[in-house]
């Protein structure tokens, strides 16, 4: 069965990707701002589209939300094992 009609997997692919972004924006702060010129005018959240945007929107979830995110990925492993 695909992950994507699996609901617990679908939660699980959800937590990698936060706990993923979160990492990877802990090593390199800049990998998903791109290297665009900034606009002054525009706000700065404006240029924050496609899959960059979407990384970024999930390294702050994780950044935001650490001790919930950590809380959900224990609880998962919890439910992995024990499935």
């Amino acid at each position: 069965m695909s992950a994507i009609f699996d609901f617990s997997s679908v939660l699980m692919i959800i937590l990698l990707t936060i706990c993923t972004t979160t990492y990877l924006r802990e090593l390199r702060p800049g990998i998903f701002d791109g290297n665009k010129p900034r606009d002054p005018a525009k706000p700065i959240h404006s240029d924050r589209t496609g899959f960059g945007g979407f990384c970024w929107k999930m390294s702050r979830i994780g950044e935001r939300l650490s001790p919930f995110v950590g809380a959900s990925c224990i609880v998962m492993a919890f439910h992995v094992l024990l499935k």
